[in-house]
């Protein structure tokens, strides 16, 4: 009987001290972070350089993303290789906006994705990071895309694993901040090609990439 009554205590003083901090959490809200927006992402990152303008997604779209802020462009490197850099930054995930997966969207949008994988992206510290990667298709486009979600000091591949830092991270840091990057490039004499074009691209981003999405 008295046992009983301890783990009684116990689980009601757990409770208790839970639906402390869960209104807490509430009522202190997402913590503050310092960013650049994405619009002043740098215009030349290690060889590549941008070319055009940036992208503008149209109303629609942008309602379905409910990104905080996103950043379209193409850059071209010195040698004349061309990537599209696309980054959807979320303020908040607490309010039910979030990354869309390009597993859910593209199908969506016409897109066939096939020989998926995982690549290595080396930071300059020599410190590396899985992204995935995709062949996309559409009609006679096809691409070779490498995405990844990004924030709070790191970046994974798994979309799972991404919503489940972002959960303890919310209740560790009081931060739910990230976004999801993705390199797309053209597949014009073979997918190798294209695969070490987005690697570059990607491994030149991340470096500048904290200060729009921060760590």
């Amino acid at each position: 009987m008295i046992k009983s009554s301890v783990r009684f205590g116990l689980l009601l003083a757990v409770i208790l001290v839970a639906g402390i901090l869960v209104n807490s959490w509430a009522y202190l809200g997402e913590a503050h972070v310092v960013r650049k927006q994405l619009k002043d992402f740098p215009r030349q990152v290690g060889s590549w350089q941008q070319t055009g303008t940036d992208g503008l997604l149209d109303n629609e779209t942008q309602k379905v993303l409910r990104a905080s802020d996103y950043l379209l462009r193409d850059y071209r490197s010195v040698d004349g290789r061309v990537a599209n850099f696309y980054v959807g930054y979320y303020a908040t995930q607490r309010d039910g906006a979030t990354y869309h997966s390009p597993l859910n969207c593209l199908p969506g949008s016409g897109w066939i994705m096939s020989d998926p994988g995982r690549v290595m992206i080396n930071r300059p510290d020599g410190s590396t990071f899985a992204a995935n990667r995709y062949l996309i298709q559409n009609g006679d486009e096809k691409d070779l895309l490498v995405y990844w979600y990004q924030g709070r000091g790191r970046a994974v591949a798994s979309e799972y694993w991404g919503k489940i830092y972002t959960v303890l991270d919310s209740v560790r840091l009081r931060r739910s901040d990230g976004a999801m990057v993705r390199v797309t490039v053209p597949v014009n004499k073979s997918e190798a090609a294209a695969l070490q074009i987005a690697i570059d691209l990607a491994a030149n981003a991340v470096v500048v990439l904290p200060e729009f999405v921060p760590d």
